[in-house]
């Protein structure tokens, strides 16, 4: 019997995007999970809408570009996208902050660029970032974390304040919202309290604000089950987190009372979601090894630089959008030596 024979390399194939793009989805789990007992129903009703509408958009621009449909939405690379913007809004927002910031990172930051591989940028912290600048209000919107004795929405109530804006009777937004533990620190700090006292609130946990430990801790799980299938390289999140504990360690040694434990700051807001689940985007960032490094401690830096002096309480987006810009820059000058070619100079062959 004859077999067809391919060309060489004879080696398996790689990984396809859908295959991808769905491990990723599942290793997401654990912290949509952590989310939604934390936050309620408002974190799984914005992934719907924005899942949806990511969905949606894409299907529509590929059939303006006469491109297959069915083919490119079925590789999950929209749902993903939809997904990790939904878990950055607060669960409290209105259903036309989903789709708008969803329409924004499918329409124009990757499809008008190309689709995907083509995109400079992460789609999802460009729509992240642009709801962010445009209605700084309603991006404030963040529920009391369960546990506190404040009250929560059920699925119909956060279903009827997304689509009509319409709260249970003798309920105000302020009674449902709260600040979330970086802009707490961020805000109190500004009013010249002491670090111990602001973190002997309750809304603080052991070394994360409550809830919000468990979310993290929840994402490095993921992240660490994605490293072990080799669907992400272990640089980028190391660099990001190494180089975010690393300042972090360094001033808090210099001042207990003005700067959070690096503990806080890798338990808090995004980081570990931006580590391993935004950062590590095979598009937008770099490809080298000492460029993933490199690409990943920026990143670190510059999210504890906007958290500390900036005029965001996180700055994870901004920081990976600032460095999808460095990654070319950084793939270039740490290009690995090209296999046989010595560091000297060429011999003379006489």
């Amino acid at each position: 019997m004859q077999f067809p024979t391919f060309s060489s390399p004879h080696l398996p194939g790689p990984n396809s995007v859908a295959r991808v793009m769905r491990e990723v989805i599942l290793a997401l789990i654990p912290g949509i999970v952590c989310a939604w007992w934390f936050f309620g129903w408002g974190i799984i009703v914005n992934i719907v809408i924005a899942t949806l509408t990511c969905v949606l958009a894409e299907a529509g621009m590929l059939a303006l570009r006469g491109r297959p449909v069915v083919a490119t939405v079925s590789d999950s690379s929209a749902v993903l996208t939809g997904i990790l913007l939904a878990l950055a809004l607060p669960p409290l927002t209105p259903a036309w902050l989903p789709v708008v910031g969803a329409l924004f990172a499918i329409v124009v930051a990757k499809q008008l660029y190309g689709g995907l591989g083509y995109n400079p940028f992460n789609p999802a912290m460009i729509g992240y970032v642009v709801l962010l600048i445009s209605f700084p209000r309603e991006m404030t919107q963040w529920s009391a974390p369960n546990g506190l004795d404040i009250a929560q929405l059920g699925l119909t109530e956060s279903l009827a304040w997304s689509l009509n804006g319409v709260l249970p009777a003798a309920l105000t937004l302020d009674a449902l919202t709260l600040a979330t533990p970086l802009d707490s620190v961020k805000m109190s700090l500004g009013l010249g309290q002491m670090l111990s006292e602001i973190t002997a609130a309750p809304k603080f946990g052991t070394f994360g604000g409550h809830g919000w430990e468990w979310i993290n801790f929840a994402y490095l799980l993921g992240g660490l089950y994605l490293i072990y299938r080799r669907l992400i390289d272990w640089r980028i999140p190391a660099g990001l987190l190494g180089a975010l504990f690393i300042i972090a360690l360094v001033f808090h040694g210099s001042d207990t009372d003005s700067f959070p434990t690096p503990v806080f700051h890798l338990f808090s807001g995004a980081a570990m979601l931006g580590a391993f689940f935004i950062a590590t985007d095979p598009v937008s960032a770099s490809t080298t090894p000492r460029g993933r490094l490199l690409f990943g401690a920026g990143i670190g830096i510059i999210v504890y630089v906007i958290r500390t002096w900036g005029g965001y309480p996180d700055g994870v987006a901004f920081a990976v959008l600032l460095m999808n810009m460095a990654a070319p820059t950084l793939d270039h000058y740490t290009k690995p030596r090209v296999f046989g070619q010595g560091g000297g100079k060429p011999r003379n062959p006489s």
